[in-house]
């Protein structure tokens, strides 16, 4: 009996080591969801198609659309159509697309129809209407209508090659690159968007404008604003008396047209001639004379009113 249930083990360890030698050794679990499915659920040589907001996830992306249907042996295949919003988790990639084809041994999916693909990481941003990207390799691979976006970068090229790990951009076709008003154009280009070098071959143009030119005239116009300010402010200090409220007189001060009077009336006076003030000066001396040369009966009768005159009479 014991060694009948030995042998009963042995046999089951290998059935279950033979299966596991036939799983290929990138088999991962697969999540999915929809609105409603059609296919054989478990018979992994057919094809599967979910429809209604679907959803897929497994070890290393996410796929969310109107539809998607996987295909292939253990559903090796999975294309997305309509929609299209995902995650590639491996290598934080987020995505948006029309349609989308991914192979899970590979692990190369092929983005098509208005692409936006963000390396988070690394602040990239790409737009175009073809992405071939390798997991594996961290390599995507673009075309058609190109634009790349990264710090002050804008790129467009008819072809491109973005190395993620290496953070080196490689365009050809037309290739351009637009920096703040600094603008490059050649047949290829590479950009290192760690260090920002810039290499240029075939048929290089570029426009550079050069700040520096302009700092001349910016301080020549500091200083003249400079001086304006110096100039206004001796002017302020000049008249700067603590000025009193309007219509009043300081303590101590006579009004301006006052002193313009006095000033005048003295100067007048000054300026008079001699012979008048002499003239005035005799006539009061000879009047005050007249007045002591008088006889006292004089004084007397013109008092009474001429009374004694009458009495002579």
């Amino acid at each position: 009996m014991r060694r009948a249930g030995s042998k009963t083990r042995t046999i089951a360890l290998l059935i279950l080591y033979v299966v596991a030698s036939m799983l290929p050794a990138w088999s991962e679990r697969i999540t999915f969801s929809a609105n409603s499915m059609t296919g054989t659920a478990g018979n992994s040589s057919d094809t599967t198609t979910l429809s209604g907001s679907a959803y897929v996830l497994t070890s290393s992306m996410e796929i969310a659309a109107d539809s998607i249907t996987m295909s292939g042996k253990n559903f090796r295949y999975i294309e997305a159509d309509g929609n299209i919003t995902g995650k590639n988790i491996e290598a934080n990639m987020e995505f948006t697309c029309g349609r989308l084809s991914y192979d899970r041994e590979t692990k190369i999916a092929t983005l098509k129809d208005n692409v936006h693909l963000a390396d988070t990481e690394n602040g990239v941003s790409v737009d175009a209407q073809l992405i071939e990207y390798n997991q594996n390799t961290d390599i995507a691979r673009i075309q058609i209508g190109i634009t790349i976006k990264q710090k002050d970068n804008v790129c467009s090229s008819a072809y491109a090659v973005y190395r993620k790990k290496n953070q080196m951009l490689e365009m050809s076709g037309n290739s351009q690159i637009t920096q703040g008003e600094d603008t490059f154009r050649a047949q290829e280009i590479t950009l290192n968007l760690d260090t920002q070098q810039i290499t240029l071959d075939g048929r290089v143009k570029g426009s550079v404008v050069d700040d520096k030119s302009a700092e001349p005239d910016k301080t020549e116009k500091k200083d003249s604003v400079a001086s304006d300010e110096i100039d206004t402010a001796g002017d302020n200090a000049s008249g700067e008396d603590d000025a009193p409220p309007d219509g009043m007189t300081p303590p101590g001060k006579v009004p301006g047209a006052v002193q313009d009077k006095a000033a005048s009336g003295a100067e007048n006076a000054a300026n008079a001639p001699i012979d008048a003030r002499e003239r005035g000066r005799k006539n009061d001396t000879a009047s005050d004379l007249s007045k002591d040369d008088v006889p006292p009966d004089t004084l007397s009768r013109a008092k009474t009113g001429g009374g004694k005159r009458g009495m002579d009479d």
